[in-house]
């Protein structure tokens, strides 16, 4: 009888499987089931960013054209700032800043020390990048925002995740445009107004997110409808297209991947690589 071992001579083939040999095959043993409705809420953190590097695009373009006065833009950020403080608050109840140990008092400090620097660093912002040209500046932008999207931390465990790297690359987009407003001023609104929606923003999301699901839902068709709006002043054309990612990306490409999911057939059996799960520390002492 044919046994499964190389260390004895056998009257069969090298290649030779009998039967049994079939018997231990699975079909997708660690492959996960998703839910349509699941993956449509998971998919409003893309919607959420995407919508945020619409509205800060847009929120400068009005700036440049002088639609939008610094002072607006700095005013309405700072209500929406402590309305989204207050919030955050109070969706657990205080208990996230128990657990880190960070008072109210630290917050404020750590703000004004942040806006005294940025105002104080605002009109080198300003003549920072003089000697580039317009073009590349725009270029520079588009690229550091689509890797800010790229890095950006949704919650997937992958490697390409970095949420220090995302951040860094929108401020540097900030940067680059605020230095294209006509004053000093609008650079230092705009760089603020950046640390809001890059920095701030995304943390609210995912303690709504964690805390009430559907708050976070009813958020983000707000935010999106709102950052639909704002492009729709701008261009009617660039308004339609950008609806038609949101849409493909909350409702078409999960059940695209539901679908795919269904053709799903990886196999596994003995001859897959031996995992080694006993501890060999104490060989490496």
């Amino acid at each position: 009888r044919w046994q499964k071992v190389l260390y004895e001579r056998q009257p069969f083939p090298d290649n030779y499987v009998d039967q049994r040999f079939l018997e231990e095959l699975r079909k997708n043993v660690h492959a996960r089931r998703y839910r349509y409705r699941a993956v449509v809420f998971q998919s409003g953190a893309v919607v959420q960013q995407l919508c945020s590097v619409c509205v800060f695009v847009v929120t400068w373009w009005y700036m440049d054209a002088g639609m939008l006065s610094p002072q607006g833009l700095f005013g309405a950020a700072l209500v929406s700032s402590l309305l989204g403080y207050v919030l955050f608050d109070t969706v657990d109840g205080g208990a996230g800043r128990q657990e880190s140990g960070r008072t109210r008092w630290a917050d404020l400090k750590s703000t004004l020390v942040f806006a005294a620097f940025t105002y104080g660093f605002s009109p080198v912002l300003k003549t920072l990048t003089e000697s580039i040209s317009t073009d590349t500046i725009y270029a520079m932008s588009a690229l550091m925002l689509l890797g800010h999207l790229i890095f950006f931390d949704y919650g997937a465990n992958a490697a390409i995740v970095s949420s220090t790297l995302s951040l860094n690359m929108a401020i540097f987009a900030s940067v680059c445009l605020a230095s294209r407003l006509p004053r000093s001023l609008h650079a230092f609104v705009m760089v603020t107004f950046a640390m809001q929606i890059f920095a701030l923003w995304p943390m609210l999301q995912k303690k709504l997110k964690a805390r009430t699901p559907r708050c976070y839902v009813g958020v983000t068709v707000l935010f999106a409808l709102a950052a639909l709006v704002g492009l729709a002043t701008v261009s009617s054309v660039g308004a339609v297209l950008f609806a038609s990612l949101l849409l493909a990306i909350s409702c078409l490409c999960p059940y695209c991947l539901i679908r795919f999911q269904l053709l799903k057939d990886n196999i596994h059996g003995p001859w897959d690589e031996a995992e080694i799960k006993e501890d060999l520390s104490r060989f490496l002492m």
